[in-house]
């Protein structure tokens, strides 16, 4: 009997989206005077809400709310932007949006939508002064969908770039990626905006796929050979980069729960990039739980299911993203190397 060979890895892995969890909706802004933009995940009857935030220079917003031992077990939506800390600004138009559907916590006189959120630093790729606001949140919601999201420069992945750790010289272009997996019923799905300061790491192959380039642009460095060879990094400033997502399932969680899924899906960002928790980096994971599937499902298998999504969303995110070019910055992307 003749043998068959297993499939490969990449073989295994179909594509997917955060969208194919029941209850979720994703809208990209992007605006088009420079590399920037917003992205949301809408979750309109309300999703049990986690976060992890590894990163030593975070930028968010109704982080404390989801404590385990807070009071709201809801939210609405999650806001992804770059703009640094500007960027939060577009959450208005988010929660504008939603209170204009009627979705919301009852407070008894109105709805209140609740929207956590999380920035990236991007104000180094074009004018500065650009950044996302109320208006790019509430256009982000209105372009929401059920279908599958864009990937790449789009969204809060516009401006993001990765590899900067011997300079933004050297860097390269990433992005926004997406990824789901589904097993015994229930769907875990990604959308990561990768805008780190290390490389980015397919954990298939060990193989770095963008990042920081040698000194003639022409090939991928490894900074983190390169680092462990003793070549110093150019030191940059804490906050400027960061790489932020959602990790949405249809399981049934309860908010200690989705706490916990958003650390264990960081295993996720540790396995596809390299260096990552920087000092520079103000990395963070949200969850989200609809409940859709009608079932609960052991921790051990969603929470290897959310790393599962969130690595694959971070090689999708880098190779999905297009080269730019601004002036004398270029910033090529994985397909050029």
């Amino acid at each position: 009997m003749a043998r068959t060979e297993p499939p490969s890895p990449r073989q295994r892995r179909k594509a997917g989206a955060i969208t194919d969890v029941a209850g979720i909706a994703v809208g990209h802004f992007t605006d088009a005077r420079r590399p920037t933009g917003c992205s949301v995940i809408i979750a309109r009857d309300g999703a049990v809400a986690g976060v992890d935030v590894r990163g030593a220079a975070p930028g968010t917003r109704e982080t404390d709310l989801l404590d385990p031992t807070h009071l709201v077990d809801e939210v609405h939506a999650i806001l992804l932007a770059g703009g640094s800390a500007w960027g939060l600004d577009a959450a208005a138009g988010v929660v504008r949006w939603l209170e204009e559907q009627g979705v919301g916590f009852d407070v008894g006189v109105a709805r209140l939508p609740l929207v956590p959120g999380a920035v990236l630093f991007d104000l180094m790729v074009g004018d500065a002064s650009i950044r996302p606001d109320a208006a790019a949140g509430y256009a982000a919601c209105e372009a929401a969908t059920t279908r599958t999201p864009a990937q790449g420069n789009v969204g809060a992945g516009a401006g993001a770039c990765v590899g900067k750790i011997f300079g933004m010289d050297r860097a390269m272009k990433a992005g926004i990626g997406t990824a789901s997996v589904t097993v015994g019923g229930v769907t875990v799905g990604a959308l990561i905006a990768v805008n780190a300061l290390g490389d980015v790491v397919d954990p298939d192959t060990a193989q770095v796929i963008a990042g920081a380039r040698t000194r003639n642009g022409k090939a991928l460095l490894d900074s983190r050979r390169a680092l462990l060879r003793g070549e110093s990094p150019i030191p940059v400033l804490a906050g400027t980069n960061t790489t932020i997502g959602v990790i949405a399932t249809d399981a049934t969680l309860t908010k200690a729960q989705a706490t916990r899924l958003a650390v264990m899906a960081h295993d996720g960002l540790a396995r596809s990039i390299n260096p990552v928790h920087t000092m520079s980096d103000g990395d963070t994971l949200f969850v989200l739980g609809t409940g859709r599937a009608g079932q609960a499902a052991g921790m051990m298998t969603l929470g290897t299911m959310a790393a599962e999504a969130t690595a694959m969303a971070v090689v999708r995110a880098a190779r999905a993203a297009t080269a730019l070019t601004l002036g004398k910055l270029h910033l090529p992307a994985a397909g050029d190397l």
